[in-house]
C-alpha cells in the first residue's frame, strides 16, 4: 500500500510467511509495499531472519539504532518458539483449516490459532500479521515511540498518531493503487492486511488482486484477508463476498479487488487518486 502524507507534508520516497509464488511475484510485492512510505515521516529499516523479512518504520524522532537488535532478537525468539511447537505439533503449519493447539502452547502459536479460529482458516494464514504486531507492539514497549509502521509481505501493523492515507496495491489490475483508504489515527494502533491470488507469494485459493481487511487485531486482519480472499473466483463474485464482511464486526474496513470490479465497506473514508 502506497503511503500519502495526509496533510501534505512531505513527499512520496521509499517476504511474507507463507507458502507458494515466486521470487519474481514477491519482488513486486515487497517494492509496492515497502518502497513508497514517506521517507521524512519514518526512518526504516529491514529485518532478516529465515522466511521471516520485517521493514520496520519509526518517526524519526523516535527511532533509537537498538531498535534493529531489538527487533532481530524477537524475531529470533518467536521463530525460535514456533519452530518448536512445530516439531510437536506438525499439523499446525499445513493445515487450511482451524486447529485447536496443544496445552502450554507459546503465545504466538495461541494468538494465530485465536485469529484463524475466527475466520475459519488454518492458522499459517495468520502468521504474517501476528508476526508484525508481535514485533511492534514489542518494540512499543522497549522504547517511546510516536509511530511505528511493521510490514511483512503486504500485513501491515501500525500505531500512528496523525491520519495516513494508503492506496492499495492490486498487481495487474486497473485499479491497482487508484483507491485509497485514510487511516485515522485515533483508531490506531490496528491492523491493515492484504491476500492476493495473483500477486505475491502466500498461499491463496481464490482469484483476487488485492482483498485488503482493517482489524484492531493484526493477526485477525490477516486471517480474515484470506478467507474473504478465498471467495472470490470471478470478478463477479465481489460484491456478494463484500457485502458477507458485514458477518464480522471486527472488520473496520474492507478493500476487494478482482481485475476491473472493486468491493468497499467499512467506517474508514475512500478516495479515488490520481
Amino acid at each position: 500500500m502506497k503511503e500519502y502524507n495526509s496533510t501534505n507534508t512531505g513527499s512520496l520516497s521509499p517476504p511474507s510467511e507463507g507458502a507458494g509464488g515466486g521470487f519474481e511475484a514477491f519482488g513486486v510485492v515487497f517494492r509496492a509495499y515497502r518502497s513508497q512510505f514517506s521517507s521524512s515521516r519514518f526512518r526504516s529499516f529491514t529485518v532478516n531472519y529465515k522466511e521471516t523479512d520485517l521493514w520496520i518504520g519509526v518517526d524519526p524522532d523516535s527511532f533509537r539504532e537498538e531498535m534493529y537488535e531489538a527487533a532481530m532478537e524477537k524475531i529470533i525468539a518467536l521463530r525460535t518458539q514456533m519452530e518448536a511447537y512445530l516439531l510437536i505439533d506438525p499439523i499446525f503449519g499445513k493445515t487450511f483449516e482451524p486447529l485447536q493447539v496443544k496445552p502450554n502452547a507459546p503465545e504466538i502459536v495461541n494468538r494465530m490459532a485465536e485469529a484463524a479460529h475466527r475466520a475459519g482458516v488454518g492458522p499459517m494464514a495468520a502468521v504474517a500479521g501476528a508476526f508484525s504486531e508481535t514485533v511492534g507492539q514489542y518494540l512499543m514497549q522497549q522504547f517511546s515511540i510516536q509511530e511505528i509502521v511493521v510490514e511483512n509481505g503486504g500485513d501491515i501493523f501500525l500505531k500512528i498518531n496523525r491520519n495516513l492515507l494508503m492506496s492499495v496495491y492490486a498487481g495487474n489490475s486497473p485499479l491497482s493503487e487508484k483507491i485509497g483508504i485514510e487511516i485515522p489515527a485515533d483508531q490506531s494502533p490496528l491492523g491493515v492486511c492484504t491476500s492476493a491470488g495473483t500477486v505475491g507469494p502466500s498461499i491463496s485459493l481464490g482469484k483476487t488482486d488485492a482483498t485488503m481487511i482493517v482489524c484492531h487485531n493484526t493477526a485477525l486482519a490477516d486471517a480474515l484477508a484470506t478467507t474473504f480472499g478465498n471467495q472470490v473466483q470471478v470478478p463477479e463474485d465481489v460484491q456478494q463476498v463484500t457485502q458477507q464482511t458485514e458477518r464480522f464486526p471486527e472488520i473496520l474496513s474492507a478493500v476487494i479487488i478482482c481485475r476491473d470490479k472493486i468491493g468497499i465497506r467499512g467506517q474508514f473514508e475512500m478516495k479515488l487518486l490520481k
